[in-house]
């Protein structure tokens, strides 16, 4: 009797009928398989703030209209983070921060713009970050601003010293990662 052996060009190909694949060996699975990609961008939420903020404070406050709400997919998945933040104020530094949620920070930005007459007149603030939540829950991001003088105006959108003179429009996107 002659023995047939199989290669991969005689390989064969089909697909397993649901009802043969136990639900328990599927709900064993702890970590995907190295074939299935990760690093794909899934979804996609941003918030573009288009009017000004202004504080006079030292104390951090958040900046209306500039956080945004996702919902992870997945607890093992990342989110990007990318933050133009358009600002000036009284006396330098611009300074900004980036939030998950009410009190985890996740960066902290100063810019010294300064101009002839020692005030800052206006800059373009930058953040990104890759952060892991660790959650399928609604997680929100959100952008802070506080003045470093009590007192003197930390404006974004606008230059501090002449009203509502348009410098830019903020934007915060938030990305999720297939992780």
């Amino acid at each position: 009797m002659a023995i047939t052996r199989l290669g991969g060009a005689n390989a064969i190909t089909g697909t397993i009928p649901q009802g043969n694949i136990a639900n328990a060996s599927l709900g064993a699975v702890t970590a995907l398989p190295a074939a299935i990609p990760t690093g794909k961008v899934l979804q996609v939420v941003s918030a573009n703030k288009t009017n000004s903020f202004t504080t006079t404070s030292t104390a951090f406050s958040d900046v209306t209209g500039l956080s945004v709400s996702i919902t992870p997919s997945s607890s093992s998945n990342k989110i990007l983070i990318l933050v133009t933040l358009y600002m000036s104020a009284e006396a330098s530094p611009l300074q900004a921060k980036l939030f998950r949620g009410e009190s985890t920070e996740l960066q902290f930005v100063q810019d010294y713009a300064v101009a002839a007459n020692d005030y800052a007149t206006g800059s373009s603030v930058n953040m990104s970050i890759l952060d892991t939540p660790s959650t399928t829950s609604a997680t929100t991001y959100k952008v802070q601003i506080a003045s470093s003088n009590n007192g003197n105006n930390a404006k974004v959108n606008g230059r501090w010293d002449s009203g509502s003179a348009d410098i830019g429009d903020s934007t915060i996107t938030v990305m999720e990662i297939a992780g």
